[in-house]
């Protein structure tokens, strides 16, 4: 957990502005990117934008950052709970999880599973995330597919 003081509101707006700088020079110029909206619905504290990836395994996933005063919470949808072979699944995402630096798989609402992590807000440029979408998507496409075949095998039998 960061002890670091929280951001001041100043602080806040530059690391705001920081970062839809960063996402809009990636819109225009990253090909995965597809969209990225402002969530107007948080509070004073809390700044939120949603990123609509395009994938090559998972044709397209959405990225959620969060900045708070004190961190950039980052999190995506991977996919909904296995219908099968439950703690093969779950073997492989653990197993996946050793691999990864700064996100994690995680059981979220309704028992799908998603990949999250956080990163203090002051250590937030461009280099860092850049290095989140990097890890994001990488993570997402190195996955999607094998955890699908396991936790939804008796699809892909017929």
């Amino acid at each position: 957990m960061d002890e670091s003081p929280p951001l001041s509101a100043d602080e806040l707006d530059r690391l705001d502005e920081l970062i839809d700088a960063w996402l809009g020079r990636q819109l225009a110029q990253n090909p995965v990117l597809a969209a990225v909206d402002r969530d107007p619905d948080v509070g004073p504290t809390e700044r939120r934008w949603h990123v609509r990836v395009l994938g090559e395994e998972k044709d397209t996933f959405t990225l959620r950052f969060t900045l708070r005063q004190r961190m950039l919470h980052y999190e995506t949808y991977v996919m909904p709970a296995p219908e099968e072979n439950h703690g093969a699944f779950f073997e492989h995402l653990l197993r996946r999880n050793r691999r990864l630096v700064g996100a994690t798989f995680c059981i979220g609402e309704e028992d799908a599973v998603f990949l999250v992590g956080a990163v203090p807000a002051r250590s937030v440029d461009d280099a860092e995330l850049d290095r989140l979408l990097g890890t994001l998507w990488t993570a997402v496409e190195q996955c999607f597919a094998s955890a699908v075949r396991i936790g939804f095998a008796s699809r892909f039998t017929n």
